[in-house]
């Protein structure tokens, strides 16, 4: 059957005419896809006439490809300037509804607030930073070498019965102090040394408005050639003034711990009451001797208070429980 050169025009003319309001009618990118592959996909119409110009005569076919390709150049173009169209349509719909009004009042969220141990802590460790301290810690589960026998308390010491342990089935232990992170550090570090440990400790406490259970502590610990009872003193007293805001009378009593000696009781004088704050002393030079220092070029000190005791004071709290109870009313105040 012999193809006309008429009918072929006429058909590609067609073709041209039905892309052209198809792709005028279509109004996503996606149907926008499926029609370009209708009109100029391997299969489509056009790619069909193109297969019939064998049927022309050798004279005819330079004037149908002409056609055919003018055809698809057409419908490209188009196929281009309605893709511009659809995306640029998008992206408007997108701004629309992404559009802020301004003049609209914000949606209120509640401001957060510090708890009273997290600030007390950050006030302590600021200006013990200040004095040239490193912040250091630990583990919360330690052996009981860390814990006592490193700190110059042996198993059968009577200074353990100061502290109420509690022990876990694989022979370790909670611990009752941060003084176990100084021992750690000490071991990892040479003098001169400087340092700041604060933490959570455990003892097997009654909770009572003034004990718990779980409670914060932080500790001090200075290594170094030449330090005295004065240094500590110093540093005490600089600590305190900077913690209440005030130079406040303070009075060191003598006391007794395991692993410093001579060690003292800290009291201060706050609206007119005496305080027992925290306690300190001189490094024992056994506590030095089972890291690997030598007491003969080496002295140093070492304090520690409880973050809730200080908490309790600055915020005039009457019950530690109540730094411990989530309640609103409470926390709102700080």
């Amino acid at each position: 059957m012999t193809i006309l050169l008429e009918d072929l025009e006429a058909e590609v003319a067609k073709l041209k005419q039905e892309a052209s309001s198809a792709i005028a009618a279509v109004d996503t990118l996606a149907s926008l896809d499926e029609l370009k592959v209708t009109y100029l996909g391997k299969k489509s119409q056009l790619s069909q006439v193109s297969r019939s110009m064998g049927q022309l005569s050798a004279s005819d076919r330079p004037r149908i490809g002409a056609l055919i390709n003018e055809a698809k150049v057409a419908i490209q173009e188009q196929f281009e300037r309605k893709r511009q169209d659809l995306q640029q349509a998008q992206i408007q719909t997108q701004l629309a509804s992404e559009t802020l009004d301004v003049t609209m009042p914000g949606v209120y969220r509640p401001i957060g607030r510090v708890h009273p141990i997290n600030s007390t802590i950050d006030r302590a460790i600021d200006i013990f930073v200040g004095l040239g301290y490193t912040v250091a810690t630990g583990p919360e589960m330690e052996t009981d070498y860390y814990n006592f026998e490193a700190l110059n308390t042996p198993p059968d010491h009577p200074a353990r019965d100061m502290q109420d342990t509690f022990y876990l089935p694989d022979g370790n232990l909670l611990r009752t102090h941060t003084s176990s992170v100084q021992i750690r550090y000490m071991e990892a570090n040479e003098p001169p040394i400087r340092i700041v440990a604060p933490g959570r400790c455990y003892r097997r406490d009654e909770v009572d408005a003034t004990h718990a259970a779980v409670f914060h502590q932080i500790e001090i610990l200075a290594i170094d050639e030449g330090l005295t009872f004065t240094d500590l003193k110093g540093t005490i007293e600089i600590f305190l003034e900077e913690m209440f805001g005030e130079e406040l009378p303070v009075r060191f009593r003598a006391s007794y711990f395991p692993f410093t000696e001579p060690s003292a009781e800290v009291d201060l004088q706050w609206r007119g009451r005496w305080l027992e704050v925290m306690g300190c002393g001189m490094v024992d030079p056994n506590v030095l001797k089972k890291v690997g220092y030598d007491p003969e070029v080496y002295t140093g000190f070492a304090a520690g208070f409880g973050v809730e005791r200080i908490a309790q004071v600055l915020h005039q709290i009457d019950d530690i429980r109540r730094l411990y109870a989530s309640d609103l009313r409470f926390l709102r105040q700080f």
